[in-house]
């Protein structure tokens, strides 16, 4: 009977210890895939990398794969890649955090229409749950958080007028390219976490011929200056204590 109860004790001991795993393991699975009618011969085939998680129970391995997938966060269709699009060249990714209970990556799609060009994505998964991290989860204030980060934008686009002059002296109105730019509580929703802080992205949407002159749009603030604005009892707490 003793025994019984030990083998038990040790199995709930060993279960809990993989659902509430503080990280997790996550390998390249690379697929190439062939495109049977390529509009050009530089799009016959594409290549897909896809991170495969382990290390949690195989349900929340699978959740955390779906959160972290490009058809979950780039809307991304391979059967319409294959046939119909045919942009894509590569997908990839980067684990950028991988403890305390966060997985943090930065997913990337390059390929080409009418120009190459390359798009990043920051996603926040939660590892007890599989959830993607959202704003209100982690944050309070959210109104007020966005002014912080519109803020230092507004810093950004000064930095970046005077560079532009500077390097483009001919450029006729360098201020047009922000005209539209306004950091929101809506832009919260991307950011990456490190043991310093949290950084928050944005993208000022230049038109191709103009990137080159797109300032990077990431804003930097420590966990002293993010106290105010984080949930108790939220992922981020931690930090904050």
């Amino acid at each position: 009977m003793k025994i019984k109860l030990l083998l038990c004790l040790l199995f709930i001991f060993a279960f809990s210890s993989v659902s509430f795993a503080q990280s997790v393991k996550v390998t390249p699975g690379k697929i190439t895939y062939k495109r049977p009618k390529p509009i050009v011969d530089f799009k016959k085939s594409f290549t897909v990398i896809y991170p495969k998680i382990s290390g949690l129970t195989p349900a929340l391995n699978k959740k955390v794969e779906t959160a972290v997938s490009y058809e979950r966060n780039f809307h991304f269709n391979l059967k319409e890649e294959i046939n119909e699009i045919q942009w894509l060249e590569e997908a990839s990714y980067k684990v950028d955090y991988n403890k305390n209970g966060i997985l943090g990556v930065t997913l990337t799609m390059s390929g080409t229409g009418a120009y190459p060009s390359v798009y990043d994505k920051p996603v926040i998964v939660n590892l007890k749950n599989g959830n993607k991290i959202q704003p209100a989860d982690v944050f309070i204030k959210l109104n007020e958080l966005a002014a912080k980060a519109k803020k230092a934008q507004q810093n950004e686009i000064k930095k970046a007028l005077i560079e532009i002059k500077k390097e483009y002296p001919d450029e006729e109105s360098p201020v047009d390219f922000f005209q539209n730019a306004d950091f929101t509580a809506e832009n919260l929703k991307e950011f990456t976490v490190s043991d310093k802080g949290v950084t928050f992205w944005y993208d000022y949407g230049f038109p191709h011929v103009a990137q080159a002159l797109q300032p990077e749009g990431r804003y930097f603030f420590s966990w002293a200056e993010l106290k105010p604005f984080i949930k108790r009892g939220g992922l981020l707490a931690q930090f904050v204590r």
